[in-house]
């Protein structure tokens, strides 16, 4: 998968965001097109109950067409999106109390992380779900949607030191799913 880092496609984006601005629907599509599998990827594993997901990424996408013109910076687009969505799963969460609580927060963040494989990765698909949301959250921005931890950080909300906190601990749960699924 190509990087969302990518320079190229960073200034693409950004073009596509401002055309869509004015009002083009068609660059409105191309950001569709970019987005959608990666968006269902990422609210299939923090809702895991598919039903939900089609009129959900459908509001996102509203929210978004509503929305896109008061947007201050172009470059911003795809931490509002995500925003956006994380804060649709986290309503329907909410209302269907399915909401789990939150770990407390650590402040230091844990040196010793597991590291993960590309052999790994069938494995990882299906531990994700065993997760809490917001460890599958912080595990699917950083390493599928490429969001270094301050962009992670604007996304859902919290400080810094939180999103560090919670990926350090959700490698750890992951690794521990991992080992259960192997031996287990």
């Amino acid at each position: 998968m190509a990087s969302a880092n990518d320079g190229s496609s960073w200034v693409l984006e950004r073009l596509l965001v401002l055309q869509c601005q004015t009002g083009d629907g068609r660059a409105f599509e191309e950001l569709v097109a970019r987005y959608d599998g990666r968006l269902r990827y990422y609210l299939r594993h923090l809702l895991h109950h598919s039903e939900s997901i089609e009129d959900m990424i459908q509001d996102v996408w509203l929210e978004v067409v509503r929305g896109i013109a008061g947007l201050r910076s172009a470059a911003a687009f795809r931490r509002w999106l995500y925003r956006i969505a994380r804060n649709r799963v986290f309503a329907e969460l909410r209302r269907s109390c399915r909401l789990p609580r939150t770990e407390s927060e650590v402040d230091e963040l844990i040196v010793n992380e597991p590291e993960f494989s590309a052999e790994d990765a069938a494995d990882v698909h299906k531990c994700l779900g065993r997760l809490s949301v917001e460890h599958r959250e912080v595990l699917l921005l950083h390493f599928v949607e490429d969001m270094s931890y301050a962009e992670i950080a604007e996304t859902v909300g919290c400080k810094l030191g939180t999103v560090r906190s919670r990926l350090h601990c959700a490698k750890l749960a992951m690794r521990r799913e991992m080992e259960r699924t192997r031996h287990g």
